[in-house]
């Protein structure tokens, strides 16, 4: 995509996949956390957002939700769902943040670490993601935003979520594409919101509203 093509909109589907690492503790955590591809790591951060339609999850990524159901470790699942996922541009900053807490968590405690029930392992998965054309493409700011209604979820979260941290943008395809076109405000108005805040479906009809209040 450059600055003189029209949007074109992709969504993806993805093949999941038990990559064999488990945990049944923080230190195995840990160390699963140092090793695992970052694919593992985008997956248990975000498959979350994407399964719930109506209702943001309690938990916001799948290590705060072991932590806390498994582990029985309240503090520290509420430190990792704290983890700010809109400051990251990569995964490698994500893994080295997520893996700062919890060592802060085992080096303030300093105490026997508990084992989860057998059965409850924490089994990392990655995800494999094949993207594709949706159809759906714009022209003009104008344009877009009269297609942005027939657009699904999963097409959103590849043009925010995956162009963001999969590939290292400081922005999403949207803002980029229209800051292209001369709707540098609006850009900048649709990078402040927070995605990970609300549910898709909510984060959709906010961009739409702001398209309807430009110029």
């Amino acid at each position: 995509m450059n600055h003189t093509e029209p949007f074109v909109f992709y969504t993806e589907r993805r093949l999941v996949a038990l990559t064999g690492q488990r945990a049944s503790n923080l230190n195995q955590l840990l160390g699963n956390l140092r090793d695992v591809p970052g694919s593992s790591i985008f997956y248990h951060t975000h498959h979350m957002y994407l399964a719930h339609h109506f209702e943001t999850p309690t938990f916001s990524n799948d290590f705060a939700l072991w932590v806390s159901e498994a582990l029985q470790e309240g503090a520290l699942a509420e430190k990792l769902a704290a983890i700010d996922l809109l400051s990251f541009t990569s995964i490698r900053e994500l893994r080295e943040s997520i893996i700062a807490t919890i060592e802060g968590h085992v080096g303030e405690n300093g105490r026997r670490l508990r084992e989860c029930p057998p059965g409850d392992e924490l089994h990392f998965c990655r995800s494999k993601s094949f993207i594709m054309r949706t159809g759906l493409t714009a022209r003009d700011p104008k344009e877009f935003f009269d297609v942005l209604p027939q657009v699904t979820n999963v097409s959103l979260f590849f043009h925010f979520f995956e162009a963001r941290l999969r590939l290292g943008r400081p922005t999403s395809d949207f803002s980029q594409w229209l800051s292209w076109r001369g709707e540098e405000t609006l850009a900048k108005s649709i990078d402040a919101l927070d995605p990970y805040s609300m549910t898709l479906d909510e984060f959709k009809e906010r961009i739409i509203a702001l398209g309807g209040n430009r110029g």
